[in-house]
């Protein structure tokens, strides 16, 4: 118990965890989005708030962080992500097309709801990443769907993206957003905002619910990795196995081949009898 007690303490505004639980303290939130979006909000409700706080990570990793609507009907969806995950097998990057996992989300919820597709609501998808995955040092890229014949000509679909850098140096942000990625980059607090983010998180660390969920959510964490381990352990070992297999049958009909000629048959006919290719049995012959 005591580890899972540690690790908590260790924890930052960047871990996921209890960046869910920081985004969930109403006037944090709401400031956050007034700052990043330079408007008023009168009020913001939490849509689903039970599932965000106890949730835990799926095989896809694709469960929404933190879901909220304003009183204007906006719909935000709020997302930490520390490391710019890539396909293994292909080498692409997922970011991109998970923002477009994320909108069909949002979308199909709405609709699901009952609404008809002009009442789709506007909705902002933000990831707050700590490495600037665009290279261009920008503190905010915000993407909206435009006709690449025209640019100035906008779909106005009401569907917006914001990547926040983290570590960007161009583009104004206000001063409260500056010191909030200051804090996320180095723990360093340099506002009255930031000094608020620290304490709420002193707060939540020391609050027993949310220990409680954290052991779980660890405990489920590592039940996720040994399961990834065993299915790992138990692939490999299966393609040992047929290897294993396949190497035996290949020496098996060497053996034979080598037999075969022995006996003074031809080439032609030891493939054959063998499955061997005919280039195969020469080698073996010349061997």
């Amino acid at each position: 118990m005591q580890k899972q007690i540690s690790n908590l303490d260790k924890l930052t505004l960047s871990n996921d965890f209890l960046f869910k639980h920081v985004m969930l303290r109403k006037r944090i939130c709401k400031h956050i989005l007034e700052e990043l979006l330079h408007t008023e909000i009168a009020d913001i409700t939490y849509l689903e708030a039970e599932q965000t706080i106890d949730v835990y990570p799926d095989s896809h990793g694709i469960r929404l962080d933190v879901r909220i609507a304003d009183t204007a009907n906006t719909h935000y969806n709020l997302e930490m992500q520390v490391k710019n995950p890539v396909n293994r097998a292909t080498g692409k990057f997922l970011l991109p097309k998970r923002t477009r996992y994320y909108q069909a989300m949002l979308d199909t919820d709405m609709l699901q709801k009952g609404q008809d597709y002009d009442e789709l609501s506007t909705t902002y998808i933000i990831f707050f990443c700590l490495f600037d995955f665009f290279q261009d040092s920008q503190r905010i890229y915000t993407f909206k769907k435009r006709c690449l014949e025209n640019m100035n000509i906008e779909l106005a679909d009401e569907a917006v993206i914001m990547f926040l850098n983290t570590l960007g140096t161009k583009g104004d942000v206000s001063p409260d957003i500056q010191s909030l990625f200051d804090y996320i980059n180095s723990n360093t607090i340099n506002s009255n905002f930031t000094r608020e983010v620290a304490d709420t998180i002193v707060e939540i660390k020391n609050d027993k619910k949310v220990r409680d969920a954290y052991m779980t959510y660890e405990m489920r964490m590592k039940d996720l990795r040994d399961e990834a381990h065993a299915e790992g352990k138990a692939e490999g070992l299966a393609e040992g196995k047929a290897e294993g297999l396949a190497e035996g049958k290949a020496k098996e009909k060497t053996a034979t081949a080598k037999r075969l000629l022995s006996m003074g048959l031809s080439v032609e006919d030891i493939a054959k009898a063998t499955s061997l290719s005919v280039e195969q049995v020469e080698a073996i012959k010349v061997e």
